[in-house]
């Protein structure tokens, strides 16, 4: 990792109409909080920043389903999803949310001044409009037959099934969400972004400068939109819930303002913390890297950079754009309005204090190539064959013996074997190791590497035994095994922090150590001197049972039946 000055790293913007569950922690908000938790450790000026995505269809839809306002629907979800994050270990440095006044005030200065230097432009179509209900169709308010794979229940914005972008136009027998009706064409009027205009400096900026620094599925999807050859798209709806320009009924569309909330929520980070805020958007030398679903690429590849380049004041571009793909829950698609999920609200309440066995689960299933599965049975086994048995184990198995045989101090160790120079040596490693893995966000292989570290030290103990009785005093050997199986507890208590939070800060709390920055830790000596003091033992994992696992299948299938 070259020393960049400052990182600003976002995460994309949940939509406020559901809680929060497993499929957004794996696609956007695990891998972002891995990589600011690395970050960090590594001593860089980084800001987190993220916030509740509140207008757009959905929101209406779900207050008409409740019987209640979009208001009382944001406000109840904003604070939902919020916790949700934060008890579950994602720490953001603002969480804003896109109803704000100062992300109103930001996005209508965008708009104006896009207005003002004719870069955007207003143009009269036909658009369907629901007769009974007397308003305008736009995108979720509409469905039909997708024109690509054909399934029915396409929307006017995208076919979920095969997960295509489109037009309300493109749907064959086109109906209305809110009466059933079929629409008719109606003239209205709305404000235009040109995006064909930009096609060559996307081209060049996504095409040539990052070919081969990006990961495989943003690139590929960027580029087909390029292929196709991008068409101007309108950046306003006829809507009375979003935020509004001052033609009468009309809003921004929520694809254009929600991707500027990664800047206001900054500057409402900035205010809150007297800081200056321009540096993390405007200095040249600031990296920013945004973690997205995989069903957000356009806006962020295409659509945001365009309004930055057309606004032309000094934005820094992303540099990295990472997408995942999807994780399915037992084989069948996540779906909120199905409500096909595993919620993280839910699971903190029926899993209480064990948020690493959910991150672990996550992150070992991430879907960063392809799409993955999260089942019920796999989570419990991964729980108790991995976290419980491996790394667990070797730590409760180190310092039990290190409490019966040196009363829980580092012992001063003896002559070093061949194969303890060589285990000292190899743990060396893992911190560049990781910490590479990290930096290429290749966050499974990177936790499989810490479990190896783990492995490694349960195989050591294996099969040196210090618990036999027949050890000579003069040797020192059973306290040089004690030693260094600790120099691997002590890495281990370091290097887990990135990806299990909770587990680290208790390990670090048993040991007595503070967290130190990622390169110190392969450049020291040792990370537990003899003469250290343990302080007191504690279990890092609990078991989970079957009977806890069988609840959660039932009330799937108890869902099941009802959607069926």
């Amino acid at each position: 990792m070259t020393h960049h000055d400052k990182y600003t790293i976002t995460a994309a913007f949940p939509y406020a109409n559901g809680p929060i569950h497993i499929g957004h922690l794996s696609g956007v908000y695990l891998p972002a909080d891995i990589f600011v938790r690395y970050l960090r450790r590594n001593n860089r000026d980084v800001i987190f920043i993220c916030g509740s995505d509140e207008y757009g269809i959905p929101i209406t839809l779900k207050a008409r389903e409740e019987n209640t306002t979009p208001e009382k629907i944001v406000n109840k979800y904003h604070f939902m999803i919020h916790e949700s994050l934060f008890k579950i270990g994602i720490h953001f440095d603002n969480y804003s949310r896109t109803s704000t006044k100062i992300h109103k005030k930001i996005s209508i200065s965008f708009f104006k001044k896009l207005c003002k230097e004719k870069k955007i432009f207003e143009k009269e179509t036909e658009q369907y409009y629901d007769n009974q209900v007397k308003q305008f169709l736009a995108d979720r308010y509409i469905s039909g037959r997708c024109p690509h794979c054909k399934r029915d229940g396409a929307y006017g914005d995208q076919c979920e099934n095969c997960g295509i972008s489109l037009s309300p136009e493109d749907l064959i027998n086109p109906m209305s969400t809110i009466s059933r009706s079929n629409p008719i064409l109606k003239k209205t009027k709305h404000w235009y972004f040109p995006l064909n205009e930009y096609q060559k400096f996307l081209e060049k900026w996504i095409l040539k400068d990052h070919k081969t620094d990006w990961k495989i599925n943003v690139y590929g999807q960027a580029k087909s939109w390029l292929n196709k050859g991008l068409q101007a798209r309108s950046i306003t709806r006829d809507l009375n819930w979003g935020i509004p320009i001052e033609e009468e009924g009309k809003v921004l569309y929520v694809w254009f303002e929600a991707t500027i909330g990664y800047i206001s929520s900054t500057i409402e980070w900035a205010k809150i913390n007297k800081k200056d805020w321009k540096p993390y958007w405007k200095d040249k030398k600031t990296k920013l890297i945004q973690f997205i679903g995989k069903d957000n690429i356009v806006f962020h590849c295409i659509i945001f950079p365009s309004i930055l380049k057309a606004y032309n004041c000094k934005y820094i571009l992303p540099d990295k754009i990472v997408a995942n793909e999807f994780l399915n829950l037992e084989n069948k698609k996540i779906s909120t309005s199905k409500k096909w999920g595993v919620w993280v609200h839910d699971y903190l309440k029926d899993f209480p204090n064990q948020q690493d066995s959910l991150r672990y689960m996550l992150i070992a299933n991430m879907p960063e190539k392809k799409d993955s599965n999260f089942k019920w049975k796999d989570f419990q086994k991964k729980n108790n064959t991995e976290l419980v048995a491996i790394l667990g184990n070797f730590v409760n198995r180190s310092i039990t013996l290190i409490q019966k045989y040196n009363n829980g101090i580092i012992p001063f160790p003896g002559f070093f074997s061949v194969k303890d120079q060589d285990i000292l040596k190899k743990i060396k490693k893992y911190p560049e190791d990781i910490g590479n893995l990290i930096e290429s966000f290749r966050f499974r292989e990177a936790m499989i590497c810490l479990m190896d570290l783990a492995r490694l030290g349960n195989k050591y103990l294996t099969q040196e035994e210090p618990w036999k009785e027949n050890f000579s005093q003069k040797e020192k050997r059973r306290e040089t095994i004690l030693y260094v199986s600790f120099q691997i507890v002590g890495i281990l208590a370091q290097l887990s922090e990135p990806f299990l939070p909770y587990t680290a800060k208790k390990l670090l709390k048993m040991l007595r150590l503070k967290t130190f920055f990622w390169k110190d830790i392969k450049e020291m000596e040792e990370i537990l001197s003899p003469g250290h003091f343990l302080g007191k033992k504690n279990l890092l994992f609990k078991i989970i049972t079957n009977k806890s696992v069988d609840q959660q299948i039932k009330r799937l299938e108890t869902i099941k039946k009802k959607n069926e």
